[in-house]
C-alpha cells in the first residue's frame, strides 16, 4: 500500500472523529451505551392516584369520622349517615373552639339531639384486635365488627346499611327489602320509611339526606314561629278585655258603694238582734248545773262542782301528782 493512500485515509478518518458542532455533541449524550424509553423523552399526562378501595372502606366502617379513633361503643350518628365515637361528639359540643382535623364533617352537628346511639348487632366472627398480636394468623381485612340482625350481612362497607332515627337500629338494605313491614324487626317499634338513613352513603345519597335535614329543620322553625304568634295572640285579647272592663268595674263600685251605704243599716240591725240571741244561748249552755234549780240535789252531787266534792287542805297532799277521789 503506498505511503500516499495511507496519509489520505488517515486525514478523512481524522475530519469523521471531529465533531462538526461542540454543542451538538453536549445535547445528544447516550454515548455511555445506554437506551432511554419512549416515557423518559416524551412527557404525557400524568397519572390520577387510585385510592385503595379496603383502605378507603375501612377508614369508613371502623373509623370514627371526627377523631379518627377506632370505633367503639356507644357508637352514634348524625343525619348525614356518618359513623363517630359518642366521646368525640360530646368533646366537640363543649368545646367548638378546639382545632380537630375534620371540623367540616361535624359542622351539622349543633347540640345532642342531632345525633341517634346506635342498636347494632355484634359479629360473632370478629375476634378483636388483640387475636393476632403475633403475626402467625391470618387477619381477614374484610370482616366486620357489626352484621345485619336479620340477613346476616357484615358491616364492612360491601353491603349498604341504614339505621331507624325512631330505634337506632342497624339493618342490610337487603333484609329491608326482603321484608317489606313497618314495624322494626329487633325492637318492634314503628317506623316510616321517612326514618330510614343510609350509613355512608354515595356523594348523591349524601346530597339527598342533607336536603331532607334542612327541610325539616325549616319545618320545626315554622312550628315555633307559630306557637309563639299563637301565644302572643292568646295574651293581646286578654289585656285588652281587662282595659275594656275598666269602666264598667268603676260604675258597678260606685253602684255597689251606694247601695251598701243603704243596705249597712238594714245588715246593722239584723246582726244585732242575732248577736243577742247567740249570747243568750251561750249564756244559758254556759249556766252551771248548780244553779239550776228545776235539778235535784241528788243529781248536782254528780258533778265536781258540788259542794261535797270539794277537799280541805288535809285531804290534799304536795307531793303527788294526781290522786283519786275517796270520799
Amino acid at each position: 500500500m503506498p505511503v500516499s493512500s495511507f496519509t489520505d485515509n488517515m486525514s478523512s478518518l481524522q475530519q469523521l472523529a471531529t465533531p462538526v458542532d461542540s454543542t451538538l455533541s453536549f445535547k445528544m449524550g447516550c454515548d455511555g451505551g445506554t437506551i432511554p424509553k419512549r416515557h423518559e423523552l416524551v412527557k404525557g399526562p400524568k397519572k390520577v392516584e387510585k385510592v385503595d378501595r379496603n383502605a378507603e372502606r375501612a377508614a369508613k366502617w371502623k373509623y370514627c369520622a371526627l377523631s379518627q379513633e377506632k370505633l367503639r361503643r356507644p357508637i352514634v350518628s348524625c343525619e348525614m349517615g356518618r359513623l363517630y365515637n359518642k366521646d368525640a361528639i360530646i368533646e366537640y359540643l363543649l368545646d367548638k373552639t378546639a382545632e380537630r382535623p375534620n371540623m367540616e364533617v361535624v359542622t351539622h352537628i349543633r347540640g345532642i339531639k342531632d345525633i341517634k346511639e346506635l342498636n347494632l348487632t355484634d359479629n360473632p366472627e370478629w375476634a378483636g384486635e388483640r387475636s393476632n398480636t403475633k403475626g402467625d394468623v391470618y387477619e381477614d381485612l374484610h370482616c366486620g365488627m357489626f352484621i345485619c340482625p336479620v340477613v346476616g350481612l357484615e358491616m364492612n362497607g360491601k353491603h349498604r346499611f341504614c339505621y331507624l332515627q325512631t330505634c337506632g337500629c342497624v339493618f342490610s338494605d337487603r333484609a329491608l327489602k326482603e321484608i317489606k313491614t313497618d314495624i322494626c324487626h329487633k325492637c318492634g317499634d314503628l317506623f316510616k320509611d321517612e326514618d330510614l338513613v343510609v350509613l355512608n352513603g354515595t356523594k348523591e345519597e349524601g346530597e339527598k339526606l342533607r336536603e331532607k335535614m334542612e327541610q325539616k329543620r325549616a319545618k320545626a322553625k315554622t312550628k315555633k314561629s307559630k306557637k309563639s304568634k299563637a301565644a302572643e295572640t292568646v295574651a293581646t285579647p286578654s289585656e285588652s278585655k281587662d282595659d275594656t272592663k275598666g269602666p264598667e268595674v268603676d260604675g258597678k263600685e260606685s253602684s255597689l258603694q251606694t247601695d251598701g251605704e243603704s243596705s249597712q243599716s238594714d245588715v246593722a240591725g239584723t246582726s244585732s238582734s242575732t248577736e243577742g240571741s247567740k249570747l243568750s244561748k251561750s249564756a244559758a249552755s254556759k249556766r252551771s248545773v248548780q244553779e239550776m234549780t228545776e235539778k235535784s240535789e241528788v243529781f248536782k252531787s254528780l258533778f265536781t262542782t258540788h259542794s261535797s266534792a270539794k277537799r280541805t287542805k288535809a285531804q290534799t297532799s304536795n307531793w303527788v301528782t294526781h290522786t283519786p277521789y275517796h270520799f
